[in-house]
Order: structure tokens, then sequence, then C-alpha cells
């Protein structure tokens, strides 16, 4: 009896997915091409624009820190490092696309046609941050974690309802790979093959919880498993790879297949947020300087410069252009209109009670001195 054939290999089964999931791949760390086979099919002056959007996001990254410090903006989350997760993924949507974000997704926003200076609004938690073009096919960013992937779900399944050549894309964190409204999400876009695609950006830290504590499995793309959806992991400091999973992601909900959940290994170079996180209590300087060296712009820099598509002159003309720009925006939103209490007042019911219209005319009384 000791030598029982037991009924199941459990290693076998845990090691047959994780090797399932492999990491998609184009450009080294130093911006060499190492998958001639899966390189996207972009022009000289499409690789160009989708730097061109890189270092704008650098740029306002950059910018936004210096807004804060100044106490002009109030939350922010960095976003250094996860330029090609963001800019190179974004790059594979169309501007009638449905985009559900996260507060970290700013830059995605901004490209989808949101002013800078309402961006900046939003993060004051001015009212006017949240007041959209008509034509801006995106939600605020979502503050509550992981519940933007219930939203997107959502939108996917009007939008095949409603007969449109158009899907619905979001993004969490690894943080937002934990919730529930995660798992829901999928699944339901699953069970209906709503054109969806998902987009966790592996950064490894949700605030401080490294994301070994957070889950066993080796990948979060495995995670699609369970929703009976594809999932794949790509290196999200590729800009390449990142893009050209997210092109074929999108075309393959389009067709009527349904979601697609795509893990980017990436990482923030700095805070979780402004609001007090110090990231060297969790990570060690060993951390910082592996990411560091897979810097997508360094990476998609050398890989540029080598095609004599980039050079440190157009890059430098760039960023002063980008800084003007921010600065404007910046004025701009210095210009809004001071929020009042009695305005709050207003907005809380579309017919406000009684208590509320008397707490509104006894704001109103006082503002008015």
């Amino acid at each position: 009896m000791a030598n029982k054939k037991q009924p199941v290999d459990f290693e076998a089964l845990l090691s047959t997915i994780d090797a399932a999931f492999p990491m998609v791949q184009i450009l080294d760390k130093d911006g060499k091409v190492v998958n001639e086979d899966i390189m996207p099919d972009l022009s000289d002056d499409q690789l160009v624009e989708l730097m061109e959007k890189m270092v704008w996001s650098r740029i306002l990254h950059e910018r936004s820190m210096a807004l804060a410090r100044q106490g002009r903006l109030g939350f922010y989350a960095p976003t250094a490092g996860q330029e090609a997760s963001q800019m190179a993924s974004y790059f594979a949507f169309e501007k009638e696309d449905e985009l559900y974000p996260g507060y970290r997704d700013v830059p995605q926003l901004i490209q989808h046609g949101l002013p800078v200076s309402k961006a900046f609004l939003w993060s004051r938690g001015h009212a006017e941050g949240n007041q959209y073009p008509e034509d801006l096919h995106a939600m605020p960013p979502q503050i509550i974690i992981g519940a933007q992937i219930i939203q997107a779900a959502g939108a996917g399944l009007g939008l095949k309802k409603r007969g449109k050549q158009n899907v619905a894309f979001t993004y969490t964190g690894d943080g937002g790979s934990s919730q529930g409204d995660f798992y829901e999400g999928m699944n339901f876009a699953g069970a209906y093959k709503a054109p969806v695609v998902f987009f966790v950006q592996n950064n490894g830290y949700a605030i401080s919880t490294p994301r070994h504590k957070q889950t066993a499995a080796v990948t979060l793309a495995q995670k699609a498993v369970a929703a009976g959806i594809p999932g794949i992991q790509v290196d999200g400091m590729d800009p390449l790879a990142v893009y050209s999973v997210a092109k074929q992601a999108r075309e393959w909900a389009l067709a009527g297949n349904g979601p697609v959940l795509i893990e980017t290994v990436t990482s923030r170079f700095g805070p979780h947020s402004t609001s007090g996180d110090d990231p060297t209590r969790y990570r060690d300087q060993e951390s910082f300087d592996y990411w560091e060296q897979r810097d997508p712009l360094i990476r998609f820099r050398n890989f540029l410069t080598e095609k004599g598509l980039w050079s440190e002159e157009k890059e430098q003309a760039l960023i002063e252009k980008t800084q003007e720009e921010i600065k404007a925006s910046a004025k701009e939103a210095d210009q809004a209109p001071k929020q009042k209490v009695s305005d709050f007042l207003k907005n809380m019911f579309e017919e406000p009670t009684q208590v509320i219209s008397e707490q509104i005319a006894a704001f109103e009384a006082k503002e008015s001195k």
C-alpha cells in the first residue's frame, strides 16, 4: 500500500500552470531586439510618436511631482517607470474605445482627450475635474481599488449589445488583482464574452505590500484561467512587446471572442503616492537599481537611436515644449473658480431635501459676506 499511486500529482499541476505563462519580450534592457518574429508592424513615424508619448508622460510626472511639492496638487500617484506599460498599451486602442482608468492612469486619460488642466483639478478634488467633454469616451480615475474592473465589464457588454465596433479597456495594479471586484468583473465579462481588455500593471507593490505576499500565484496573468479567458504576461518595460500584445488582445476581443487579461511586469521608481509613502522603508537599493537599469525610456531610446530615428536634440526640444504646455495647464487650473460649501450641497441631490435647502441658504448667506 505504501507504493500505491496517488490520483493527482499536485506539484505537476502547479508547475504546468506556471509554465503556461512565459513573459513576452521583444527588446531586452539595452534596447536590442531579442524576438524579431513578433515585431509590431509600426512605421518609423509611429515609433517616434510612441517615444514622444513616453517622454511626455515622464515630463508630466516630473512636473506633477513639483506641483505636488508646491501644494498646487492634491492626491498624485507617480508614474515614472511605467511609461511603456501605460503609453504603449494605450497606443493600441482607438479614441472611441471606452477607457476605465485607475488613479495612476491619468497619462492615458489625458492622451484619450482629457485636458491637462482638468486632470490637475481632479487631483485637487475640484468638481470641474470630473466634468468631461462629451466626446471623451472615459470615466474619471477610480479611487476604489479594482472597482473599474467591474465598470469596464459592464461597459464592454453595453458595447456588444449596441453593436459597436469598439472595446472597453481598463487598468489596475497588482494590489487590484487581490480584490473581489477583479475576479467578479473578469468572470462577468468572460461569461458574456464582452469585448474588454483588462490590464494589471504589476509594479511589485500594493503600496508597501510586495506582490509575493498577496498571492501564491507565480504570475498574475494565470488568474485569467478561473474566468475562462486568455491571460498573458508581458515585459512592461518593453514598449514594443506591450503594444504588440495589447493590439492583438484588442483584435481578439473585437472579433467577439471575449475579454483578455494582460499582466505588464513593470516598476514605479518612486512612492505609491505623494500622501506620505516612503518606498525606502520597504524596498532596498538593489531593487531600485535593478529596475532603473530597465528604464523603458532608455531601452526605447537606444532602439530608436540605433535606427537613426531619435536624437538628444529631438528629445530636449520635446521636453521644453511639454514643460511649457504643462505650465500653461497648471496656470489654467489655478484660475478655476474656488469651490463653495453651498455648491457641494447643491450637487448632493438632483432635488435638495428640506434640510439640505436650509443648509444651502445658510452657507450662501455666509459666503456672500
